[in-house]
């Protein structure tokens, strides 16, 4: 009965614990979507597909989404928390979103 109670707690905490472990982002998947993103900018440039100003504008936000991570990291001693992960990814994902919406 014990051993049942316990296997139940055990996955129930398994269970909540898992989608936060898989949707968080480490520092260096952050690092390399920002390096993917500034290259979707730059081939855009190239292609024709933004102008020199947009593009210039779309890199200067990624700079600010990188320096915050910078601050991030000097505060938490060069970790970043969930909190920071989660806000990262978000402003992220909002960038993603003008790039896409640019080039076309």
């Amino acid at each position: 009965m014990k051993v049942a109670a316990f296997k139940k707690i055990a996955l129930a905490t398994v269970l909540m614990l898992a989608p936060a472990a898989l949707f968080a982002q480490s520092g260096q998947e952050i690092r390399h979507r920002s390096f993917e993103q500034q290259h979707r900018i730059h081939q855009g440039e190239r292609e024709g597909q933004l102008t020199r100003r947009q593009g210039y504008r779309l890199e200067r936000q990624e700079h600010r989404i990188d320096r915050e991570e910078r601050g991030m990291r000097y505060r938490d001693r060069g970790h970043l928390t969930r909190v920071d992960r989660r806000i990262l990814d978000r402003q992220q994902n909002r960038e993603s979103r003008r790039i896409y919406r640019d080039r076309r």
